[in-house]
């Protein structure tokens, strides 16, 4: 892409002064995994991409579902019975040709954790499981990569930044996972679509700070409560 059309896409973000061109080439080098192309996801991967970054990694297995389509808004009502990453894939080459998106088609375990996560700068987790979640904090822990954190449920969410430049880690703040794994879940008990839309915007803002060395809490915990629209932060 030339220059004048990096800056013409781009414009609105190098307009900011925290950002500008040199900002905006640390978001254009950058590369960044995306473990989940659901509900958190989504919305992280539309706005990675629409903000530049150069590469991004999608691991997921699973296929899109109508059900999906409430929350998971990077994929449609065309791609039912599709790899959410090949949906995926699609959703990022469509909003911007110049992002390299690599679809992983793989459960993250102990095996593939670290050769995956260790090609990536961040690491973005939108899981949705208490096994994953671990397995990618402890990775990066090992790997000492910077983990954005998220979940939801219902009408909360929570929001975090683990290992970042020696920060603590999903362990300092919860040493273990529940013991039991049949905990309430989105497919359980629901979520209100446009809820991984905020957290999933938070986490994709956190990670484009993070790209281009601006302040982000660190030892926090970020607390959402949209049904009495609450936000907390608490330390750890």
């Amino acid at each position: 892409m030339q220059s004048e059309d990096i800056f013409k896409r781009y414009s609105r973000q190098i307009f900011i002064d925290e950002i500008g061109l040199e900002g905006q080439k640390k978001i254009m080098a950058s590369k960044v995994l995306v473990i989940g192309a659901g509900g958190l996801g989504s919305p992280v991967i539309q706005y990675l991409s629409a903000a530049g970054v150069g590469t991004i990694g999608i691991a997921d297995f699973d296929q899109v579902e109508l059900h999906n389509l409430n929350r998971q808004i990077i994929h449609n009502e065309n791609e039912i019975g599709t790899l959410k990453i090949k949906s995926a894939e699609k959703f990022v080459n469509t909003l911007n040709h110049q992002v390299k998106v690599i679809g992983i088609e793989q459960k993250i375990d102990a095996v593939n954790a670290s050769q995956i996560l260790s090609q990536y700068d961040i690491i973005v987790d939108g899981s949705d499981n208490f096994s994953t979640r671990y397995l990618v904090n402890d990775t990066c822990v090992a790997l000492e990569k910077t983990l954005v954190y998220g979940s939801i449920l219902g009408f909360s969410g929570q929001l975090a930044i683990f290992n970042h430049k020696g920060s603590k880690n999903l362990r300092d703040l919860f040493p273990e996972p529940p013991v039991d794994e049949k905990m309430p879940d989105c497919d359980s008990l629901g979520v209100l679509g446009a809820l991984p839309g905020i957290v999933g915007s938070m986490m994709a803002l956190q990670t484009l700070k993070i790209i281009t060395n601006l302040p982000v809490n660190l030892n926090k915990l970020t607390l959402i409560d949209t049904l009495n629209w609450r936000f907390q932060t608490l330390d750890f």
